[in-house]
């Protein structure tokens, strides 16, 4: 059987592993200064921090229409016997819910929606796994078989300078954000139940780092771990953090990642996430 592997845009994978494993991707949109933009296609990721800055609104984020993704299944069912489409939280976007959608409308190929239940780099662990698992030619059942069981043991922390950001975009609850405004803490932030919640309330950005390094530390305690950290625009406070949770963890396999525009959109320049998942062999 041979399965083609979909995601969206909001995986933020480098170029050379979607052409490396023949990843296709749905973009989303951000709407900028009354444009709207294709994210990771007509906007750079600089680009558009730089436009954001400042207290204007804030930009508007929208999911790809149902019909990108019929289009896109139609074309692949004429050299591929099913798809996996992979895709971040349902509860924050309804990108998971079009796949879904269009796999119902698509004949001639069995289609299969995955709700990473998460978003960024992290839900870039369950393509690539997938990606990998579809050129080794393992059934669609056994690859999506691999993606729940990775559940498991994918965590993902994160901390915003800012929580205005996921106030007003719907993302957090104005009471929560209030109340870390007025008490000027950093809370660690992660999915629960497919929606963004606090973890822990931290009084500083360093004493937050710490203890999201602390997290990784109990799992890599028990498992071989692959770990990714994930910046928006501050690439020099990344590469730093990730030198020293490398030599804090040797065993760790690192690497860096960024929140782009949609994401970028609610968390606000600065943010930083520490996510890992159990790696393979």
């Amino acid at each position: 059987m041979k399965t083609a592997i979909v995601t969206d845009s909001t995986a933020y994978l480098p170029a050379h592993l979607i052409e490396e494993l023949d990843i296709r991707i749905i973009p989303l949109t951000v709407m900028l200064e009354g444009q709207a933009y294709e994210e990771e296609i007509g906007i750079a990721t600089t680009d558009f921090y730089n436009k954001v800055r400042g207290d204007g609104p804030l930009p508007k984020t929208s999911q790809p229409p149902v019909g990108r993704f019929v289009e896109l299944f139609n074309e692949l069912k004429q050299d591929y016997d099913a798809i996996i489409s992979i895709h971040l939280s349902s509860g924050i976007s309804g990108t998971y819910a079009g796949a879904v959608q269009a796999g119902e409308m698509v004949d001639g190929v069995e289609v299969c929606a995955f709700d990473t239940e998460i978003s960024c780099y992290i839900q870039g662990f369950y393509v690539i796994r997938a990606a990998q698992l579809a050129k080794q030619g393992e059934k669609l059942d056994e690859i999506m078989a691999a993606l729940n069981e990775m559940k498991q043991t994918t965590r993902a922390y994160f901390m915003v300078d800012d929580l205005s950001h996921l106030q007003r975009g719907g993302r957090l609850s104005g009471a929560q954000a209030l109340i870390g405004g007025l008490l000027q803490v950093k809370p660690i932030l992660h999915f629960q139940d497919k929606v963004i919640v606090p973890f822990e309330k931290i009084r500083t950005r360093k004493k937050a780092m710490k203890r999201i390094a602390d997290l990784l530390g109990e799992e890599a305690a028990r498992m071989p771990l692959d770990a990714c950290i994930i910046h928006g625009n501050c690439p020099e406070a990344a590469e730093t953090w990730r030198d020293e949770l490398a030599a804090r963890f040797p065993d760790v396999h690192f690497t860096i990642s960024h929140f782009g525009p949609v994401i970028g959109t609610h968390l606000g320049e600065g943010a930083m996430g520490l996510g890992w998942t159990k790696r393979n062999g």
